[in-house]
């Protein structure tokens, strides 16, 4: 059985006289391991709502969507505080980004309704899992700017993945609502759809809120137990009203936050450029 699975030997230049040297690798830290679990998870979660969805169980669908974006969420944090971060993670979180975010809404509007429609409702389908992957993409390849100013890390250059993936299944949550999905309603749900993926791709900025609430002044934390636990009661009773709140409020806060952004840009231009604090010093 040796002979079928040889050991690997990355020295082309070494003699074949000469046994190979047996490697020792370290043992993983097992903080290491947990967030790419957790990433791992949120696939699964992301491939079973494929599933759903073509069994017709659409609400359990949405809702493992809504679970993977938890998960998203999570997993860089639980690595930067165990201080488990890696290229392997952050590319396989990139990975579950495309399959979650990009394939599975996709593929669940298609088999909702966009199948009406045919091959035109499968060629939106297939332009929204591109332009996520595009977004994605041109997320890892950008370079932060040292000299970037403190307020542009409040904005993302367009929707972020997992807001794009569940505002996209906003025609979903109002059908569970009531309002019935008709097929004749099938090119508002294409247009729609088409509309999310180009701002998923598009450099219009987005507020993040990365840097809010880093600080919290101690008489509001107990509010802010308060306010938390209603609105995770508020999702557990009525999910797809909040979800559906959510998506409607997101994107009406998209012209708010970009006009908010040009604002904020024009002052900074208005200001001039700001002298290195080494210069100011010297002068």
């Amino acid at each position: 059985m040796d002979d079928l699975f040889p050991p690997f030997a990355p020295e082309p230049d070494e003699p074949k006289s000469v046994e190979p040297r047996s490697r020792r690798f370290k043992a993983v830290p097992v903080r290491l391991i947990i967030p790419n679990m957790i990433t791992l998870m949120a696939v699964c979660l992301g491939l079973t709502a494929v599933r759903l969805a073509f069994e017709g169980k659409f609400e359990p669908a949405v809702i493992a969507i809504v679970a993977a974006a938890v998960l998203d969420g999570v997993d860089g944090r639980v690595a930067r505080l165990l201080k488990g971060t890696s290229r392997f993670g952050a590319e396989l979180d990139s990975l579950a980004d495309f399959v979650n975010f990009g394939c599975a809404p996709a593929l669940i509007l298609y088999s909702f309704v966009l199948h009406n429609l045919k091959s035109l409702g499968w060629i939106v389908a297939l332009i929204f899992a591109i332009a996520m992957a595009l977004r994605l993409a041109r997320f890892n390849v950008m370079l932060d700017d040292p000299n970037r100013p403190e307020w542009k890390k409040d904005y993302f250059v367009g929707m972020p993945a997992p807001a794009g993936a569940l505002t996209v299944m906003l025609p979903l949550y109002l059908h569970f609502l009531g309002f019935e999905m008709a097929p004749g309603l099938a090119p508002v749900a294409l247009i729609y759809m088409l509309v999310i993926a180009l701002l998923v791709i598009s450099t219009v900025p987005t507020f993040s809120g990365k840097t809010v609430g880093k600080r919290v002044p101690r008489e509001y934390v107990l509010p802010i137990f308060v306010v938390t636990v209603a609105a995770f009661g508020l999702l557990i009773s009525f999910p797809f009203e909040i979800l559906a709140l959510l998506s409607l409020g997101y994107l009406v806060a998209i012209p708010i936050g970009a006009n908010q952004y040009r604002r904020k840009l024009k002052a900074e231009a208005a200001q001039g450029p700001s002298v290195p604090s080494d210069e100011a010093s010297a002068g």
